[in-house]
């Protein structure tokens, strides 16, 4: 019997089930999903399903890129005031949202996300390593029960491989709280906003509660949150450039017309730029390159962190006016 797994040909002297197929290439079922000729195969239905001649299958997992519905977030990171924000019906204390890719190896994905303090982390859907089942996975480093995944969509350009990927990520793990990304082209990774429209409107009819990669164009934004989206996340700079934010007055139009939370997504470089979209108003920040790519990882993600909530208590706070002239901290009257 010839079948092809994850690209890749192979023989088996005899007919198998998918559970089979798991045990000879001894991989644990709990951590993965598979895609049996483009449908998906139930992890309840693994023992009984059959594997035959000519069969494309597709084992994924996560890798760098929690519970839906609850999992455990540390007391540790609450303000002292208990300023926190709820997405989807999941209350939340940590404004700052990581990426998992990029890093040199798990442990340092690992460490990078504790100093963060985040209580939601992005994962990427893609193929099992079945020539070496005992590779890492990042479950064996991120549980989570203790940490919120959240499945996304990197590498998808078109609404079909969106939807794909994201019923891949709920049956390998259950999750319904994904981020939906669909990119237009490979040079500038910017959103493609029609297919990612049309994928929106699908997931959220098939259960899902999306949070969305988006233009930073309030139009767009707000037709997403009408569509049922339960966060809009506009860029503030091209996926990876690090620029800080562009647009400001669009992302500060979002906030103002959004009833959902508003994520600033993709770009972000340093820790000023965290706190410059905090500022702005916005909910939350998500980042990957800002900080893995930093010459210390871990420590930028402890500078991030405090920026966020900088930005935060400032927004808060409520900034001084600006003033074209001069304004003297000390009254004039009563000077020697």
């Amino acid at each position: 019997m010839r079948i092809t797994v994850n690209g890749e040909d192979r023989t088996f002297d005899a007919p198998l089930t998918v559970a089979g197929l798991l045990d000879a290439l001894n991989l644990d079922a709990r951590k993965i999903a598979i895609e049996r000729n483009l449908e998906i195969v139930s992890r309840s239905a693994f023992d009984e399903t059959p594997v035959s001649d000519g069969d494309r299958l597709e084992i994924v997992h996560f890798i760098g890129g929690g519970s839906d519905g609850g999992a455990a977030l540390p007391a540790e990171t609450a303000p002292a005031d208990d300023d926190t924000w709820e997405v989807a019906g999941r209350k939340l204390k940590s404004r700052l949202i990581v990426g998992t890719g990029k890093y040199k190896d798990f442990q340092q994905t690992a460490d990078a996300v504790e100093a963060s303090g985040a209580e939601i982390v992005t994962v990427a859907v893609r193929r099992v390593n079945v020539t070496d089942p005992n590779a890492p996975m990042l479950m064996d480093y991120l549980d989570p029960k203790k940490i919120v995944y959240l499945p996304n969509t990197a590498g998808c350009f078109t609404a079909q491989d969106a939807l794909r990927t994201l019923r891949l990520a709920r049956e390998a793990g259950g999750w319904n709280l994904v981020k939906l990304e669909v990119l237009g082209d490979k040079t500038t990774l910017y959103p493609d906003m029609v297919e990612t429209l049309s994928a929106a409107e699908t997931l959220i009819k098939d259960g899902f509660e999306v949070m969305v990669y988006c233009s930073d164009d309030p139009v767009m934004a707000k037709r997403l949150e009408e569509m049922g989206c339960c966060a809009i996340m506009p860029l503030a700079a091209p996926i990876g450039s690090g620029l800080g934010i562009q647009n400001p007055v669009g992302i500060r139009i979002i906030i103002e017309n959004a009833k959902v939370p508003v994520i600033v997504d993709a770009g972000v470089g340093t820790a000023s730029d965290a706190a410059v979209a905090m500022e702005l108003g916005c909910d939350g920040v998500l980042m990957n390159t800002a900080i893995a790519e930093a010459g210390d990882p871990v420590m930028m993600a402890r500078a991030m962190k405090k920026a966020v909530a900088a930005g935060r208590l400032a927004y808060r706070a409520g900034r001084m006016p600006k003033r074209r002239y001069a304004d003297p901290s000390s009254p004039l009257a009563g000077l020697i």
